[in-house]
């Protein structure tokens, strides 16, 4: 398979959405104890595999409910549009879902061996919501119940989880570390349901933005992109974390453009799309400047 049919088909850039938790969680270990290399680098390979195969499935599924029927796709929404440009059949979607979800198994497997029996089953939760997200009998985001298991599973459980490989124990803070991704991710997610609400609404996949409308999506779009920021005080002031975290404040600024944006633009897909970006380079950049903060108290205390 030609690597940028695969990089389409997997939604590579968004990998960002699971690696920038998992480089958070692992900043905050740094300045707990010794790393354990050999166990992040699993930890990537793995939470990237997962994520790869709940992109390519949520795609397998999709193409026989709202993808054919979307003609509001944007370059971050309406999924990655290779059944539907005919560039790979269905099936070799799916196949490829299951491939990743193997490799993200294997990793798993492989993290349990090495004193972290309580791997499997913190991976098999993420393998359950990422597959449960699309899939019936449930299709979690039809039943206005996928952004939530987006935040947990993109935020709390996978920098818990984290936590917990790189450390062999489970830790409360690890769990509250992913709540300002949480956040974000589930703004990217609100924001990217935008263009493809009218084609949600015809195949029956009723989320959150489909119930509530797009007027009113906004205004929930809009107070989501700000909780990230007071998640960071309860991090510091809650949690005793280090108040290099307000480092993160930076990320208002893309934040506040992405409001703007969508406020005006909530309904015109082509100009709505700067305001997808925005929200990712907010996620993003929430995330590094995180990382950035959590160094520099490992560095200096």
């Amino acid at each position: 398979m030609p690597t940028p049919l695969l990089v389409q088909a997997m939604r590579l850039p968004f990998l960002t959405g699971s690696l920038t938790p998992v480089l958070v969680a692992a900043a905050w270990w740094w300045g707990q104890g010794s790393m354990p290399w050999h166990l992040l680098l699993l930890t990537l390979v793995g939470v990237g595999s997962l994520q790869s195969g709940a992109n390519l499935i949520n795609d397998f599924y999709d193409a026989v409910g709202s993808d054919p029927l979307n003609r509001h796709a944007t370059i971050f929404s309406g999924g990655s549009r290779v059944i539907q440009d005919g560039r790979m059949s269905r099936r070799a979607v799916g196949v490829l879902a299951v491939t990743f979800f193997t490799i993200a198994g294997v990793c798993g497997g492989m993290v349990a061996s090495l004193d972290r029996p309580w791997a499997l089953a913190v991976g098999a939760a993420g393998l359950a919501g990422c597959w449960l997200y699309s899939a019936g009998p449930l299709a979690l985001m039809s039943l206005g119940l996928g952004e939530l298991c987006i935040f947990i599973l993109f935020g709390p459980l996978l920098t818990w989880g984290v936590g917990y490989v790189l450390s062999g124990e489970f830790w409360a803070v690890a769990w509250w570390l992913g709540l300002p991704q949480a956040w974000q991710i589930t703004a990217v997610l609100w924001i990217n349901q935008f263009p493809d609400m009218a084609a949600d609404a015809a195949a029956a996949k009723n989320n959150l933005v489909v119930r509530l409308g797009l007027a009113r999506s906004r205004v929930v779009y809009a107070v989501i992109m700000l909780l990230p920021f007071p998640s960071l005080a309860w991090l510091v002031h809650g949690c005793g974390l280090t108040p290099w975290l307000y480092l993160a404040l930076g990320a208002a600024v893309p934040a506040a453009r992405a409001v703007s944006i969508a406020w005006k633009s909530y309904d015109d897909p082509p100009a709505l799309v700067p305001g997808q970006a925005m929200t990712i380079v907010t996620h993003l950049s929430t995330g590094g400047l995180m990382v950035v903060g959590m160094l520099i108290e490992a560095w200096f205390s």
